[in-house]
């Protein structure tokens, strides 16, 4: 509302998006562009080469459809939009063709671009005041969901750009986790704790740039991670992990990775998807009691109550 620079882009999802309470009360800085969200982002880059600071309000899944033009028209120009992913993640009752599961693995490959995936709503308003202060394309991830009820600052913190933070403190074990998987990660912490295990636990915040120094310094000292995200295996948040360790040397870290396996997912709630792909805290907490066992390091692990 302070920036009148700032505008509101969405394709047909007005309501969907949230913005409906910004369409009444600045009509002259909101656009509907239709069921075009490819023409979406080429308008938005449009904006932003004229001065304007463009938020494009769209579900993950239909960011797919601008994905050349987010190559093109934003990410080579490097001009300031922010891509608000709703969405993102498993959505439950909108069906198969409506999960964000793909947005980490087809974003992150993409030069100049900065990815962001808050943890609750707190972090959102965070990040959302940090993308519009970066001179260049932002994306912010986040799910169907009505958050997780704490208070919010009176004034978002501008979050410094690739900077993670410990959550809990643990010297057995990591866990690293991305956006919606934070929240169970810390809770799946708190039952290891229950049974005498130091579980740590690592919000990234940001999926790029990584927080380098501080995943490397963590991970040295657990020796073993388990990376944890809302968002299909091949190429995603655990994929940037891995890589991280392999150029660095970290061979010595045995590292798994929890997400959503080589498949599409049926329609269901959330909560029930979710515990089909064993995204839950009890599972966390299981998978880290396999590898501390010293069990299969490889937890890619598709659950037979799926159906393809």
């Amino acid at each position: 509302a302070k920036n009148p620079k700032v505008v509101a882009v969405t394709a047909a999802m007005e309501y969907g998006t949230g913005l409906a309470e910004f369409a009444r009360l600045f009509p002259k800085r909101f656009f509907d562009v239709g069921i075009a969200e490819q023409h979406g982002v080429v308008f938005a880059a449009g904006l932003a080469k004229e001065g304007y600071r463009p938020v494009v309000a769209i579900y993950s899944t239909f960011m797919q459809r601008g994905y050349d033009h987010l190559i093109h028209d934003v990410c080579m120009q490097k001009f300031p939009v922010v891509f608000a992913m709703d969405r993102a993640g498993l959505v439950g009752e909108d069906g198969p063709t409506h999960h964000g599961i793909f947005d980490i693995a087809f974003a992150r490959s993409i030069p100049n671009i900065i990815i962001m995936a808050p943890s609750d709503e707190d972090q959102l308003a965070d990040m959302l005041a940090t993308a519009l202060t970066i001179d260049g394309p932002t994306a912010i991830r986040y799910p169907r969901s009505c958050g997780l009820g704490i208070s919010l600052k009176k004034e978002p913190e501008v979050l410094p750009v690739g900077k993670g933070v410990m959550l809990r403190e643990g010297h057995d074990f990591l866990i690293i986790a991305i956006g919606s998987m934070v929240s169970p990660a810390v809770e799946a912490s708190r039952l290891l704790a229950t049974e005498g295990i130091a579980a740590g636990v690592l919000d990234a915040r940001f999926v790029k740039p990584l927080d380098k120094e501080l995943i490397l310094q963590m991970a040295s000292s657990a020796g073993r991670v388990l990376v944890v995200e809302e968002g299909i295996l091949a190429g995603g948040f655990g994929s940037a992990i891995l890589e991280l360790f392999s150029e660095e040397g970290l061979e010595n870290v045995r590292t798994s990775r929890m997400g959503i396996a080589d498949c599409f997912s049926e329609h269901g709630t959330r909560d029930a998807l979710l515990a089909d792909f064993g995204l839950t805290s009890e599972n966390i907490a299981e998978n880290a009691r396999s590898m501390l066992a010293n069990r299969s390091g490889a937890i890619l692990r598709r659950f037979s109550s799926i159906r393809h």
